[in-house]
């Protein structure tokens, strides 16, 4: 096996460990999904708590659809509500409710908690989180400012 094709199942089986791992702390804490948090992140981090679902769509790359199907459930435990555009008609916006804010601030805290614990200790020195980070970033991924 190539050292290309064992590095990238390597980092598949540990996205896989690192979303059970957040998945556990969050749907038990706060009986929401890592996929429901990071859509959640992405619309408090949006001017106004608020997004065009097609903008929210992109910046978490998926599909609409798959938006709409993730921001339903949401909307029934009344963390985020649609809100129309008053300008055209074919326009959605997804947007944190109040109790979607302070949920949201919840869910950071436990968020920041489980990945204190993942990257604890001496083998985890703060260069070695930055070099990931950096690293990570080379393959696509991007982090909280969305870079």
């Amino acid at each position: 096996m190539s050292e290309a094709l064992d590095a990238a199942l390597r980092l598949v089986r540990a996205q896989t460990a690192l979303v059970r791992r957040f998945d556990a702390r969050l749907s038990g804490l706060h009986g929401v999904s890592l996929a429901d948090f990071t859509l959640l992140l992405r619309l408090g981090q949006a001017p106004g708590g608020r997004m065009r679902r097609v903008d929210l769509a992109e910046a978490l790359g998926l599909t609409a659809s798959g938006v709409t199907r993730g921001l339903a459930p949401l909307e029934r435990i009344g963390l985020v509500t649609r809100e129309p555009d008053a300008r055209d008609a074919r326009v959605a916006y997804a947007a944190l409710t109040a109790t979607g804010r302070r949920r949201l601030t919840e869910m950071l805290a436990t968020a920041e908690e489980t990945a204190a614990e993942i990257f604890a200790g001496p083998a985890w020195p703060a260069a070695d989180i930055a070099d990931l980070a950096d690293l990570l970033t080379r393959l696509g991924g991007t982090g909280l400012s969305g870079r």
